[in-house]
């Protein structure tokens, strides 16, 4: 097998129509060292041969007029970069009534509002407060933008609600239990109840560590999902994971919390810094590679148009990469089996995230080079060919991403902190890995150990 130096060069690092129906909900489970393979709008295929028939299928009927609605892509003008670290407004995009994806989870289910300049749709927000106090957590960098606004949103028009916020340190570096604990503080400082509703304005930190809280302050609390990341958009905000990172390994301390609604306003991207918009799309790639192979090759034609926030290819991404999430998670909501999938490179991201300390790297930018080291382990086990290895390759290079680990990461470093993933099952490394044709992927404690060793070996120095 050729280098991995010799196939891929290295990439320089850079700083309205219905939603469609989902399954039934269901709850898979996979036992240690069992496959289960999960091929392409098929639902789920176990080892033994059962099948369970998702709503995958049925976007198919709808790509065609979808993609060809969102496949026209003109440069977007209005963006303009600050000093501050991030971008000044632009000019809104004209406003329609949101898409609106559901998250079918029995009496939890939720709505994912997907569209430009909700943030000034009240109604939207004020609906899913369920009491009469309101606790919004965000962060040093988004609250000078959007604070304000959300504020205002939920007090329009009279709405009787006592409002108080929190901000937090930006940054995966202070996803811990001491910054978690300022949430805390202000929630009882401000005398919070049972019926309070906590709002995450945000990217994947703020929503993570603000839906943790809500989990556990009063033992559960009502919590929105207001995502202003890329990143946030299309995965972290829907689902219910929510938790921190302890020093030993990412998102160790958590719970499974839905919210209940999740936000979702696309201008909230034009105040979004080059590099955080590529860490996302490398989250949104990843469904393509999964389950849904017309989406990659939707973004195969649409990268540039992606990261020149063209709204209608944004827009696009951001409600194809909801629909795959919410179908996923209406089927294995606490990730016995499917919902594992959705990790795909996220054990050897993780260790990179770790390994050189959270923060060092973005995590759009840590999995990006984890999708390409489990590509390589997919390629080494014959369970890809070339083509496919280099079409992931380029594509994400193309993203602006990195396709390697640091230079930092050695083998043992890797081996080290992969032991305690959250995959692991009684000392087993189960991984996700792409098996077959574009759009296919197993999750599986069953592959030659010695592909998981050549792989470490070949990206790592020592």
């Amino acid at each position: 097998m050729a280098s991995m130096a010799a196939r891929c060069a290295s990439s320089a690092l850079l700083g309205a129509l219905e939603p469609l129906p989902t399954a039934a909900a269901s709850s898979l489970a996979v036992s240690k060292g069992v496959s289960a393979v999960f091929p392409a709008k098929k639902g789920l295929e176990l080892a033994s041969g059962a099948v369970l028939r998702g709503a995958s299928s049925a976007r198919s009927a709808v790509w065609s007029a979808e993609s060809r609605a969102a496949g026209v892509c003109k440069v977007f003008k209005g963006v303009r970069a600050s000093g501050a670290g991030v971008m000044e407004s632009a000019p809104p995009a004209t406003r329609e009534d949101p898409v609106i994806v559901n998250v079918d989870l029995g009496d939890r289910s939720y709505p994912i509002y997907i569209g430009a300049g909700l943030l000034d749709r009240s109604e939207l927000l004020q609906k899913h407060v369920k009491g009469k106090k309101v606790l919004i957590v965000t962060n040093e960098t988004v609250a000078p933008i959007y604070l304000d606004r959300t504020i205002a949103a939920l007090k329009h028009g009279g709405f009787d609600v006592e409002i108080e916020s929190v901000i937090l340190p930006d940054g995966e570096k202070y996803k811990d239990l001491p910054t978690l604990m300022k949430v805390y503080d202000k929630a009882i400082e401000t005398r919070m109840d049972r019926r309070c509703t906590f709002v995450a304005l945000g990217g994947g930190v703020i929503g993570d560590m603000c839906g943790y809280a809500a989990a556990s302050y009063l033992r559960g609390v009502n919590f929105i999902q207001i995502p202003t990341t890329l990143m946030a958009q299309v995965d972290s905000s829907v689902g219910g994971k929510t938790g921190v990172n302890h020093p030993l390994g990412k998102n160790m301390i958590g719970a499974f919390y839905q919210p209940q609604c999740v936000l979702v306003d696309t201008d909230t991207l034009n105040t979004l810094p080059d590099r955080e918009l590529a860490s996302g799309i490398a989250e949104v790639t990843k469904y393509g590679l999964i389950r849904d192979a017309e989406f990659f090759e939707w973004q195969e034609e649409n990268m540039e148009a992606l990261l020149s926030r063209d709204p209608k290819a944004l827009a696009f991404a951001v409600k194809r990469s909801c629909e795959n999430k919410a179908e996923v998670v209406t089927l294995d909501e606490r990730e016995g089996g499917l919902r594992a999938t959705l990790n795909l490179g996220h054990t050897f991201g993780h260790a990179i995230e770790a390994g050189i300390g959270y923060g060092g790297w973005l995590h759009g930018e840590a999995v990006a080079a984890g999708t390409v080291m489990a590509a390589d382990m997919s390629l080494r086990l014959g369970w890809i060919d070339e083509t496919l290895f280099n079409r992931i390759v380029n594509l994400l290079k193309r993203a602006n991403v990195p396709i390697s680990p640091p230079e930092s990461m050695d083998v043992q470093t890797f081996k080290t902190i992969m032991a305690v993933d959250k995959k692991v099952a009684d000392g087993l490394l189960r991984l996700i890995l792409l098996k077959g044709p574009l759009g296919n992927c197993v999750f599986t404690g069953e592959y030659d150990r010695k592909a998981l060793d050549e792989t470490l070996e070949e990206f790592c120095k020592s």
